[in-house]
């Protein structure tokens, strides 16, 4: 899409907030109106668009995919959204280590254990954490205290924590950047253990470094919606 308003702004209405382009609304793809409930959200939703080009590249205006997500996929089907993000707290990265070198085992450990730790804190459960990749079974009163935690959750809210919990293979990383109990930075550093390992062992190449930077800045966009709809 060719660049085709002057001015982009957030606008004020009874009870969200809608962007308009030259005093004409946003519209999400499915042909919504681009409204949001918090003022933060939606001044950085109009930054975006104020900022883009001549030709719009949709990956340089995450925030506005986010909320696109959340208009158009997530408030329909909310709570069939909320299961299937909560079904990554089955197979939890943070649960399956590596079984060598030590060092690796040491790093994993370092990273994870405290996350899990919170986790065992803020919900009253526990984990299985097996060595491998054969699959493990939590037990159900995990499972279901971490599937209400996200049922619990609003259609912005799931839309910034998808791409935290999908993007690093962890609820429980998830829900720790969405409680401010770790930050985004560490909670990155946490979920890309083994990738760091393996750059620092095998060494890097233009593609692999590109495909970590793109996982990034999804990671950290939805951090930051999060940290928006907060404020």
């Amino acid at each position: 899409m060719k660049r085709f308003w002057k001015a982009a702004a957030p606008v004020r209405g009874d009870a969200s907030w809608t962007i308009e382009l030259d005093g004409r609304p946003v519209r999400t793809p499915a042909r919504a109106p681009l409204q949001v409930g918090h003022e933060p959200l939606a001044q950085a939703i109009a930054a975006e668009w104020q900022e883009a080009g001549e030709k719009v590249d949709p990956r340089a205006m995450p925030l506005t995919g986010l909320a696109n997500a959340a208009l158009d996929r997530i408030a329909p089907e909310q709570d069939s959204y909320a299961a299937g993000l909560a079904r990554y707290g089955e197979s939890d990265l943070l649960t399956y280590r590596a079984d060598g070198p030590q060092e690796l085992i040491d790093r994993q450990a370092e990273a994870w254990d405290p996350l899990l730790a919170w986790a065992r804190r803020r919900y009253d459960v526990d984990f299985v954490v097996t060595t491998g990749v054969t699959p493990v079974t939590q037990a159900q009163n995990t499972v279901e205290r971490l599937r209400h935690a996200v049922a619990a959750l609003d259609a912005f809210t799931l839309a910034g924590l998808s791409p935290l919990v999908t993007i690093g293979g962890s609820l429980v990383a998830g829900l720790a950047v969405l409680e401010q109990a770790f930050s985004p930075e560490d909670a990155w550093s946490a979920v890309t253990v083994d990738d760091a390992w393996q750059l620092e062992k095998w060494g890097s190449d233009a593609e692999a470094e590109q495909a970590l930077a793109n996982r990034r800045a999804e990671f950290f966009a939805g951090a930051r919606l999060l940290e928006l709809i907060r404020a």
